[in-house]
């Protein structure tokens, strides 16, 4: 009921500032945007919560239709190949990066985002976008470690090498992305997680394959039944979808690893080919709102790039240390940088192997296999220049 109030009171703001909106109108209406987001990363009325496409739809006449990814590499490859037209992207941070540098990315007209002054300055200049051309901040957050309290010991928590634990062989999830894997691998060996130097990397997937064996599964959107139901009792995962899973399991818990961790910028967009621009940036005002991203971030539990925003959040989450953690905390955090074409290919080439291999590279195993060829290619060679001279010195014997 409280909820119900809180987007009823939301809904009454959003009329007395109907001047600063796109009107309704007929022409409006016929508009449809297509906005392609992370699965489960928008308030869209469960449990008394606002709806926010259909809120935007009240405000502007302007539908929407939405669709889902479950990693960046995914959307990424959606947009490269072509076929599917989308209007408003939200990708993380590094991936905003390596899609200006391919010329994905339309300039954004800020004439028709006036909220962005509402955003933070601690989230703009940054150095995915450091000229604010191209992108405004939607979420900002963090990735730790979700576990199980009723069947992990307090004493093995602290470390990502949880994850590497025999005594919970079968019950640990794993990401199924290569940069949120890898990162994790290379912040427990020590190694910088855009680092782009061949051996860390094949270090990393070792690291990656030696955990193979206790992986249950490796998941995305798929963790929030496996953890709720308790099929699983350990995942990494981003915090904002931890608050969301204990409200379901309340048996479940949160750290931010001692090695360090991924602290992300995940924002809006409008990449190259879109077919309503003005109606997209109208989206991106309106999901910037102070009003709008309160309530929505309310219900994802991520954090808000708008201070302001936490005015028309509930209190206990807007004092979460989950969703805000203090400044100590942050100071372990370590943001992903768009790394090489030749590091994404070869990255993508050993998370393959992890995942279908299991032991050792295919490298190492094509170099093994040569040198077998061409150890048995040599004998063959050799033996039978043997036989023929043993041949030859029989010939002229009987001669």
């Amino acid at each position: 009921m409280k909820r119900f109030f809180a987007a009823l009171l939301t809904l009454l703001m959003l009329l007395a500032l109907a001047p600063v909106l796109p009107s309704p109108t007929a022409s409006a209406e016929e508009v449809t945007i297509n906005v392609y987001n992370w699965g489960q990363y928008i308030s869209d009325g469960s449990d008394g919560y606002i709806d926010v496409n259909a809120a935007f739809t009240e405000a502007t006449g302007i539908k929407v239709n939405y669709m889902t990814f479950d990693s960046n590499e995914t959307m990424y490859t959606k947009l490269k190949t072509g076929g599917s037209s989308y209007d408003v992207i939200i990708p993380s941070d590094y991936m905003i990066a390596r899609l200006i540098e391919e010329d994905m990315l339309e300039e954004l007209d800020f004439d028709n985002i006036p909220n962005y002054s509402l955003i933070g300055d601690a989230y703009k200049n940054t150095a995915y976008d450091p000229d604010n051309k191209y992108s405004v901040p939607y979420t900002w957050g963090t990735v730790g470690i979700i576990y199980n309290s009723k069947y992990v010991d307090e004493a093995d928590v602290g470390s990502w090498d949880l994850l590497w634990n025999e005594k919970y062989s079968g019950k640990i999830l794993m990401f199924n992305n290569p940069r949120d894997a890898f990162a994790i691998s290379e912040l427990l060996l020590g190694i910088d997680v855009n680092s782009e130097n061949e051996d860390e990397l094949r270090s990393a997937a070792y690291k990656l394959i030696e955990q193979k064996p206790l992986v249950q599964s490796y998941v995305m959107d798929e963790i929030f039944g496996k953890m709720e139901r308790e099929e699983a009792w350990i995942a990494p995962y981003y915090a904002g979808d931890y608050l969301l899973m204990a409200k379901e399991n309340p048996d479940l818990r949160f750290y931010f690893p001692e090695e360090g961790f991924n602290l992300f910028i995940d924002a809006m967009c409008i990449p190259k080919g879109c077919q309503n621009k003005e109606a997209a940036e109208a989206y991106i005002n309106f999901l910037c709102s102070a009003e709008i991203s309160g309530e929505n971030l309310d219900y994802l539990g991520y954090s808000t790039p708008v201070p302001d925003a936490k005015e028309f959040m509930d209190p206990e989450t807007a004092a979460s240390d989950i969703a805000y953690p203090d400044t100590e905390t942050l100071s372990h955090g370590v943001a992903f940088m768009n790394l090489s074409q030749a590091t994404s290919q070869l990255t993508d080439s050993l998370w393959l192997e992890v995942k279908t291999q299991g032991s050792v590279d295919t490298y190492a195993i094509v170099c093994m296999a040569a040198v077998a060829a061409l150890t048995v290619v040599y004998f063959a060679v050799h033996e039978a220049r043997k036989k023929k001279r043993l041949r030859n010195r029989c010939k002229r014997w009987k001669e």
